[in-house]
């Protein structure tokens, strides 16, 4: 029996890498590659809403990035306090509702007030959520919410520690994509991954683009996702599925 073809996916994570590289090959310093990322950011996030993307979780600065050198590190901040306060006014107006997630605790005061005003300047918008994980880590992300659970003292079982999750407020993403040649998650969403369909690309972050994103739509729009189903069990739920909805 021929595995039905999924429907297009409503929350896209991605991991967005290679910016680094990406300056290098150019001669640039690491920090410009980044500064591109932005760019192409913007790119992506403009293009879900028409694609049929709701959700849009990015992986902007984990918590291992702490590590890397203070000029960078301070560099990223820069450029995270600076694209706050320039593209926060053209998110509100595409509808774009921003949030982001992670360990707030020691960042600067700075930072943290640019990123509580820009979530509650666009706490209304419905077109798209975007989720910027920066100070975030998957590991960081379940001991935090058992943590919470266990001070309140309430049984920690998959139900409960899925609703502590930082991304409680939107599900799991369908599909994950890592771009720059890596193909690992890094720490990146490890509860929420765990039946993601994931997607790796050769392209550095800063080359990634709306043809990108079609492939990688594409792609998705070719796997069967069974959740421990046989490929026949869910093949006959899909064929019941279209009878259901067919027109009486």
């Amino acid at each position: 029996m021929t595995a039905p073809k999924l429907s297009k996916p409503l929350h896209i994570a991605i991991v967005m890498d290679g910016n680094g590289r990406w300056a290098s090959k150019r001669f640039l310093p690491r920090i410009a590659g980044h500064k591109q990322g932005v760019d192409t950011l913007k790119k992506i996030v403009h293009a879900c809403p028409p694609r049929g993307v709701t959700a849009l979780t990015v992986f902007a600065f984990s918590s291992e990035n702490w590590n890397r050198p203070t000029d960078e590190v301070t560099g990223l901040m820069d450029i995270l306090a600076l694209a706050i306060a320039r593209e926060v006014p053209n998110l509100r107006k595409e509808g774009v509702q921003i949030r982001f997630l992670g360990e707030r605790a020691n960042l600067s005061l700075r930072v943290k007030k640019g990123l509580e005003e820009a979530e509650a300047a666009t706490v209304s918008n419905t077109s798209l959520i975007l989720n910027v994980c920066f100070n975030y880590g998957g590991r960081w992300d379940i001991a935090s919410a058992a943590a919470r659970l266990a001070a309140n003292g309430t049984e920690i079982t998959e139900e409960s520690l899925s609703n502590e999750l930082a991304l409680t407020h939107c599900g799991d993403p369908d599909l994950i994509i890592r771009t720059g040649n890596e193909k690992r998650l890094s720490n990146f969403l490890l509860w929420q991954a765990a039946y993601a369909e994931l997607y790796f690309t050769d392209l550095l972050w800063p080359d990634f683009d709306e043809s990108a994103l079609d492939a990688a739509l594409h792609e998705f729009a070719s796997r069967q996702r069974r959740f421990g189903k046989t490929p026949d069990q869910v093949a006959d739920r899909s064929a019941k599925t279209v009878e259901r909805q067919a027109p009486c």
